[in-house]
């Protein structure tokens, strides 16, 4: 079912990234907060993918060029308000999504509507440290307006239709960038300028084209499957 490995592995693969912010948090609670975050995406993706096959197959035995994921989720951490920015971008979109999903009778209603609360949280979670970055101090604000730019170019593919996902994906871009433009003028933030779909915009991840950094996490994501498979707890 190609919307449960696209959807999937988005959840699976933002859950990674944020994991690798265990032990590198700004401040206790961010550690917390960062890492309920990477759970719950965590569960989404064992039950999209439990859709699609055998999670544990699907998540560790994959090659590069079969995951689905948006090129998005994939970009490195850098520093914190990149990883913020990522997160309003992402969850943002989420949010919405799995609202439209919800109402539906499809197979994935059930799923939407219990993991649209979740969302929710991690979309305020990025919603706070946005406007508490962007009109903090100067460092800050300026750490933000670069994040926000260096992804920008990624946010196009998120409104690609995928298979077997029924919404209006023109309504969905049109309320994400509607939210997305409110709290960036809270954050006294401007919205990045550039292009997001074209030919100078980023993002075929969902054919199963990947940016350089994508191999890196995903090898060691899967090193420990592959080095001892079959291997029990």
């Amino acid at each position: 079912m190609t919307a449960a490995l696209a959807l999937g592995d988005d959840a699976l693969v933002l859950s990674h990234r944020l994991g690798e912010w265990a032990g590198q948090a700004p401040v206790l609670e961010e550690e917390v907060a960062l890492a309920n975050i990477a759970l719950d995406l965590l569960g989404q993706a064992r039950v999209l993918l439990s859709l699609a096959g055998d999670e544990d197959e699907l998540a560790y035995l994959r090659e590069e060029r079969a995951f689905r994921n948006v090129q998005l989720v994939e970009q490195p951490n850098g520093d914190f308000a990149r990883t913020i920015a990522r997160q309003l971008y992402f969850s943002t979109y989420q949010e919405l999504l799995y609202e439209r999903l919800a109402r539906g009778t499809g197979p994935f209603a059930p799923l939407a509507a219990k993991a649209v609360k979740e969302v929710a949280y991690h979309r305020d979670h990025a919603e706070h440290w946005t406007l508490r970055l962007g009109d903090g101090t100067d460092e800050s604000h300026e750490r933000m307006r670069r994040g926000l730019d260096a992804l920008w170019r990624f946010t196009g593919e998120l409104f690609e239709p995928v298979e077997g996902c029924e919404v209006e994906w023109g309504t969905l871009h049109d309320a994400w960038l509607t939210r997305i433009t409110s709290v960036l003028e809270r954050a006294t933030l401007a919205v990045p300028e550039g292009p997001r779909r074209g030919g100078w915009a980023a993002g075929a991840g969902r054919q199963g084209i990947h940016t350089e950094p994508f191999g890196r996490m995903l090898a060691e994501m899967q090193h420990l499957h592959r080095s001892h498979p079959g291997a029990t707890w």
